[in-house]
């Protein structure tokens, strides 16, 4: 079942209050006393309404066992994910399983990850149908209001938690030095909010690891910061897009577009991949390649078949099908390819992460920044010219007449030849 954004925004904080409730019921009975477990001030964990919402966006088509193992394997990794980066921002540890066997750095563990696929299941099979339920008992007008006040509160016990984390709490004082009276009530909010987060953050989790927090100066993007980040990603969209055209050279005998994007060889599908397996892997990049395969194969499965859902809800295209390959799950992934995403992984940080890293570490600071706010309004603008190409080329096969100038423009600049060419592979769905 496919849910509107006023349904998925709904289950979000559904989810993310219940977890809220789990968790601050099962820190209850072990420390004898009530404790608030929500990092925000409102009652929400913000982890368990992320992950339901992306198993239902990823996973609203499989059902049984592979429903099952799906849920495994995006819970874990976005608890996974979570663990990260609480410790990057927080530098702090906020639960650890090293205890239990089968687990990895103490962030997941085999035990709990049969906990959460039950759970996952429970919520795509059977949860997310009461609650849209319950949803839909609503005036269509007081249920769209709830929503935004939520995400109105939501917000504004974030941006507190932002100042907090990043130090620059400071500037609620400044706001309230304003003359608006809007500033003095928000900085008055946001400077009770900060508090509360504060004391929670060290009442609640009574085994806080605080890890070490190192800096560095005078080179650019060293480490895994932003801009290391961002360059991998226009370092990899490249690559990843040479690699798939040159695939296709020698499997198929043609030469054949796989770019993501209308301008530029990108392949933006590979680009997200290795930005998000180097923040999320840089601490193992020097474990072993059977420790790196394996991590590569499971996550690069689930996250080209994410976006194979999410770019079919979105465009109403599918841009791959692997339906004629053996072993595929609804022809959005296979175990092959699936293997080769753990061979990537491998390769990436064996072979071409330190070259690359190393590149880019070269560059001077201020041309590095420069060039790297450039890299990215280009690809703003590149994304948002082949998302409306894309659109006025579905319009187009549906014989949708233009009405509005950019309708035009498209047509002119982007016709069926055109496009066909950019997406070969593209083929339009209800």
């Amino acid at each position: 079942m496919r849910y509107t954004g006023y349904e998925l925004l709904w289950l979000f904080f559904a989810y993310s209050f219940l977890g809220w409730v789990l968790e601050t019921a099962a820190a209850a009975v072990r420390q004898k006393k009530f404790v608030n477990r929500g990092v925000i001030n409102g009652p929400f964990c913000i982890i368990y309404g992320i992950t339901p919402v992306l198993m239902s966006v990823g996973l609203y088509e499989v059902t049984g066992l592979w429903l099952f193992l799906g849920s495994i394997i995006y819970s874990v990794s976005f608890e996974w994910i979570a663990g990260h980066l609480i410790e990057k921002y927080y530098h702090e540890r906020w639960w650890d399983y090293s205890k239990f066997r089968f687990h990895l750095d103490g962030y997941i563990c085999a035990p709990m990850a049969l906990v959460w696929g039950v759970l996952g299941y429970a919520c795509v099979k059977w949860g997310n149908l009461f609650l849209v339920k319950i949803y839909g008992l609503v005036p269509e007008v007081l249920r769209n209001l709830l929503i935004w006040v939520l995400l109105i509160g939501l917000f504004i016990d974030a941006l507190a938690s932002y100042m907090l984390i990043t130090g620059k709490s400071g500037q609620l004082d400044r706001w309230a030095a304003a003359d608006s009276q809007f500033a003095n009530v928000a900085a008055r909010l946001g400077k009770w909010i900060s508090g509360q987060v504060e004391r929670r953050i060290h009442n609640a989790y009574q085994a806080l690891e605080q890890l070490e927090w190192e800096e560095a100066f005078g080179t650019f993007a060293q480490g895994c910061g932003f801009y290391k980040v961002v360059l991998l990603f226009f370092a990899g969209a490249f690559l990843g897009d040479l690699a798939e055209t040159v695939f296709c050279r020698i499997t198929a005998g043609v030469w054949m577009s796989r770019s993501s994007v209308v301008w530029g060889p990108f392949s933006i599908v590979w680009g997200l991949a290795i930005a998000l397996v180097t923040a999320m892997l840089y601490k193992y990049r020097n474990r072993s390649d059977r420790f790196l395969f394996f991590i590569g194969t499971f996550l690069g499965g689930a996250y080209e078949y994410f976006c194979s859902v999410f770019t079919e809800m979105m465009f109403g295209t599918v841009f791959w099908d692997y339906s004629g390959i053996p072993f595929n799950l609804g022809g959005r992934i296979n175990l092959l390819y699936c293997f080769f995403w753990g061979i990537a992984a491998v390769v990436w940080f064996k072979c071409c992460y330190p070259f690359i890293s190393d590149q880019i570490e070269k560059l001077p600071v201020l041309f590095g920044k420069l060039f790297t706010w450039a890299l990215i309004i280009f690809m703003c603008c590149n994304i948002a010219v082949s998302c409306l190409a894309l659109l006025r080329y579905g319009q187009r096969q549906e014989g949708v007449q233009v009405t509005q100038s950019w309708q035009v423009w498209m047509d002119e600049h982007f016709d069926d030849a055109r496009m066909e060419r950019i997406y070969p592979n593209a083929i339009m769905v209800e």
